[in-house]
């Protein structure tokens, strides 16, 4: 039989090991090459991980806190940053963009959940499915919505809902199919078509890409206004 205080201890490092993620589970290792915005990064073999069940504002858009959330995975996710790519069998593998649909971990931290208990993102079942990670999700985002972290402090009017039925930037056809198939070799990470005729980022938001787009050749719809690397920020 333990005694009382080996009891306490080992409840400690459960409960630590807990927080931290543990380590983490088997998956494909790979770098990340540069942070698209909140839930979406690209790697370094020219793949886009989606981060599963979760949703922060879109970057581009207007939408409050955008930019923060960015900056939030950005912060856990540095370019050059060495990942495990964790698939859910229960979920789908790829979305209709061809984004890998994924959660991250990196050195035993969750940061799909991460970024969830910090308030930068918000917890989203598409089609009502349910993960492996769903209840620490939505355990985390009440902790962090009763806290006033992140996007529930400086959001007001933020509802928690993981079962709304559009994701943003989920609607409109695939970016392929909105070009014709045709991409302009001066952007990566979605399928900008070839200039002519010239357009802007309302233009691309028209046709249902995922933005910013990293432009990383010449630039010939000007989207990349700031010169930073990325355009329709």
């Amino acid at each position: 039989m333990r005694t009382p205080a080996v009891a306490v201890a080992t409840a400690l490092v459960l409960s630590l090991a807990g927080h931290a993620g543990a380590a983490a589970p088997s998956g494909s290792r790979a770098s990340v090459a540069w942070v698209v915005d909140g839930d979406t990064v690209a790697l370094a073999g020219g793949e886009r991980v989606r981060l599963l069940q979760i949703d922060a504002p879109e970057v581009g858009t207007g939408e409050c806190y955008s930019r923060a959330a960015r900056t939030a995975l950005l912060g856990l996710l540095p370019p050059g940053s060495r990942v495990t790519l964790e698939r859910d069998p229960a979920l789908d593998a790829v979305d209709r963009y061809g984004r890998l649909l994924r959660y991250l971990w990196r050195g035993g931290v969750n940061v799909n959940l991460e970024l969830v208990r910090r308030g930068a993102a918000a917890p989203y079942f598409y089609r009502g499915e349910r993960g492996r990670y769903a209840s620490r999700l939505l355990a985390a985002a009440r902790a962090a919505r009763a806290a006033r972290r992140g996007l529930w402090g400086a959001c007001p009017g933020t509802v928690l809902d993981p079962f709304r039925p559009v994701e943003t930037g989920q609607s409109g056809p695939p970016p392929a199919a909105a070009s014709g198939g045709r991409c302009d070799p001066g952007y990566v990470g979605a399928c900008v078509p070839p200039y002519p005729p010239d357009l802007d980022c309302d233009d691309l938001r028209a046709r249902g890409l995922p933005l910013p787009v990293r432009v990383v050749g010449a630039d010939p719809h000007r989207l990349d206004g700031d010169g930073d690397g990325y355009g329709c920020e």
